[in-house]
This record gives C-alpha cells, sequence and structure tokens, in this order.
C-alpha cells in the first residue's frame, strides 16, 4: 500500500469467474464446471467458518477459461483452479483462514499456455480419431 491509500474494505476480496460462454466455445468458461454453484458454497462456507473481512464476489471473464473455473484472491493476487467444495473449503481454511497457500490449486503465469496447448493437441487427436473412424 502507498502511504496515502485509504484502509482496506476487505482483508480478503475474492473474485470468482462466473463467466458464461456458449457449450463448444473453444476456450470453455467456468459456468460450466459449475462456478456459480461453487461461488454459492463458499459465500455460505465463509459465513459459517466466522470468517470475518471476507467478501466473496462473482466476477466476469478473469480470461484464464482452459484452467476454469477459476478465482483470485486479493490484496495478495493469488489465482487458483477448483473443481469441488472440498477444494473450496481447503482454499478457505488454508489461505482465507490461515494465510497459507494451497499449492495444488494455485494457477501460476504461463500455466494458461500449457492448457491451451494441451487442448489442442487433444482436439487434434480426437480429430485424427474421428477421421480415422470414418475412413477420412
Amino acid at each position: 500500500m502507498v502511504r496515502n491509500d485509504p484502509p482496506l474494505y476487505y482483508e480478503r476480496h475474492i473474485f470468482v469467474c462466473t463467466n458464461e460462454r456458449p457449450e463448444g466455445h473453444p476456450r470453455g468458461c467456468c459456468e460450466a464446471g459449475g462456478a456459480t454453484k461453487l461461488r454459492n458454497y463458499m459465500k455460505a462456507r465463509a459465513k459459517e467458518m466466522g470468517l470475518k473481512g471476507v467478501r466473496v464476489n462473482n466476477s466476469g471473464c478473469l480470461d484464464r477459461c482452459e484452467l476454469g473455473p477459476t478465482l483470485v484472491i486479493y490484496p495478495e493476487g493469488v489465482w487458483y483452479g477448483y473443481r469441488s467444495t472440498d477444494d473450496i473449503d481447503e482454499i478457505l481454511t488454508t489461505h482465507v483462514a490461515e494465510g497459507g497457500r494451497v499449492d495444488r490449486l494455485m494457477l501460476k503465469p504461463g500455466d494458461d499456455e500449457i492448457a491451451k496447448a494441451d487442448i489442442a493437441e487433444r482436439r487434434a487427436a480426437e480429430k485424427a480419431a474421428r477421421a480415422a473412424a470414418t475412413g477420412g
């Protein structure tokens, strides 16, 4: 923080991507992975855990579509990819309540490029398999 910055409104502000794209979109979307349902769970669970100074908001696209669903926690700016309520519980306990990090879920710069390459490779293999199956 810069010296003249006002105090933070929240100790942790969690932005959960709930962006939805049409089915079959090449990049996918967080909503297809259950983002809204998991965001709602996270909000209720944070309250149930008595976490003070924490705000859980949905956001539009965070541009990590291939890694979704995704969320980012500020002020740290730590990004996570998650899939389940167990993942949410671990993030809330380890990161938010205890101040640690959930390494196995943490996203790092470049992860999305690796995921894009993996998706392109998988699609090419699926296309080749379809072509082989139809004799084309």
